[in-house]
């Protein structure tokens, strides 16, 4: 790996570019309200580097985020050849020597490798972010919220590695500064075929039938995929078929499901088609039944019609959750009291499977989606105390969730806070990640 910096001992504010190269342009400049004085504003500069789709590097300084331009997707060598220009431009308008460098956990990702390069080289920390903690934090830093106060994060996307090593993408977490716990996520579905399942939405369709005892329905529900009749042996193998939270993930079985898209030539197509239907079609009422809370032994938590079925054990005090201590182990999520929530959504699916009229299904995927986060987030409020809710992710592009989102939960009394001039996806998690690692830095200068 090439990269110009400095002599050991130089300024890290100006590292110079190789001597070909021309100076990388710079993307837009983001106004954020003073830090002031105190450990916070002692660990800035940070430059965070952003993960793989939407590249764009971010440096966070006292009262503004700079970002680099956006790269795209780093699936291609032009791409990743600019990352580390783009970095070096951002280090060259820094007002002072950086603190540390951010990236997101994936350690094959190319933003990672160069974060991790140009820490070292500049004898400062490289701090990894957990992706959906640094969406949660992207929005925080946006509204200018640079305290530790705790809040509830939804994380809605595609995908981003967890601390588990496993793929997340629809994850209910709480927040406070440097640290997260993984209080929920969705029902995995399996990934028929890893990655490429993320691009056929009709395996992921064939995932959700294979899951409820229904797999003998895929040969004949996709004649048209020559893969369809091995499918299930494909499933039958973790290896072949690892597990995934994702939301997005969610959004193409629906469509598979509905006959809406088989196989997508363009980004997010399954989830537009979904919206796009579901927009032009009066919602159904929302079925209880169709999703399901439990925790981590199974039992029920909530239901769709917003009544509980509590335990015997009933819920943890408000403010009780445990603080992991990302000093001794920065990613080990402590477990939350009364143990992970998981919002199952498999009823949803499976009704949708035996909905004759794609349009009525597009649009009570939509609806009861919106209604079983939110029972999801109360259920987290009861545990937690806390009452702010951050809403992030690649998935509030859609603008029926986000809407209904927006309305429902300050209608129960949260403070709700969402991307308002950033995308709420991979675009803007630099300033995230960025946030992430000035609390922890902060944080070891308390010590």
């Amino acid at each position: 790996m090439n990269i110009a910096l400095p002599a050991a001992g130089s300024d890290a504010r100006g590292p110079a570019l190789p001597a070909a190269a021309a100076p990388a342009p710079l993307g837009d400049a983001l106004p954020l309200p003073s830090i002031g004085t105190g450990r916070l504003a002692e660990a800035l500069p940070i430059l965070a580097l952003g993960a793989w789709f939407k590249h764009a590097a971010c440096l966070l300084e006292d009262g503004r985020a700079q970002f680099g331009p956006n790269l795209g997707d780093l699936d291609n060598a032009d791409a990743c050849r600019a990352v580390e220009p783009a970095a070096l431009a951002l280090l060259a308008r820094a007002a002072a020597p950086v603190r540390a460098i951010a990236h997101d956990l994936h350690p094959d990702f190319h933003s990672t490798r160069i974060a991790c390069a140009l820490a070292a080289r500049l004898g400062v920390p490289a701090s990894g972010v957990q992706h959906h903690h640094a969406h949660v934090a992207a929005v925080l830093a946006e509204h200018g919220r640079f305290d530790d106060r705790p809040v509830l994060g939804l994380a809605l996307d595609g995908v981003g590695l967890g601390s588990d090593g496993e793929a997340w993408g629809g994850e209910l977490l709480w927040v406070a500064g440097g640290e997260f716990v993984r209080l929920g996520h969705l029902r995995p579905l399996r990934l028929p075929g890893g990655d490429r399942a993320a691009r056929e939405p009709w395996r992921m369709a064939a995932a959700l039938l294979h899951a409820s005892g229904r797999g003998d329905e895929i040969a004949r529900r996709f004649p048209g995929q020559p893969a369809a009749a091995l499918l299930a042996q494909v499933l039958a193998r973790p290896a072949l078929s690892p597990p995934s939270s994702s939301l997005g993930r969610h959004f193409d079985a629906a469509a598979g499901l509905l006959g809406l898209c088989e196989v997508m030539h363009n980004e997010a197509e399954a989830a537009i088609a979904l919206e796009r239907l579901a927009s032009g079609t009066a919602a159904p009422e929302v079925t209880p039944g169709d999703w399901r809370i439990c925790d981590a032994g199974g039992a029920l938590r909530g239901q769709a019609d917003g009544a509980r079925s509590r335990t015997d054990r009933g819920a943890p005090a408000a403010g009780s959750v445990p603080q992991p201590d990302d000093r001794a182990h920065p990613y080990a999520g402590a477990q939350p009291p009364g143990g992970t929530l998981e919002l199952d959504l498999h009823p949803l699916l499976l009704r949708l499977a035996d909905e004759p009229e794609p349009a009525r299904g597009a649009a009570r995927f939509q609806a009861t989606l919106a209604a079983a986060l939110v029972a999801w987030v109360e259920e987290a409020r009861q545990r937690t105390g806390c009452a702010t809710v951050v809403l992030s992710g690649g998935c509030l592009h859609n603008r029926l969730l986000a809407d209904a989102l927006h309305a429902a939960l300050p209608a129960r009394g949260f403070e709700v806070l969402g991307a308002r001039r950033l995308s709420p996806g991979d675009a803007g998690l630099a300033l995230g990640q960025a946030w992430v690692a000035m609390h922890r830095l902060a944080a070891t200068k308390e010590d």
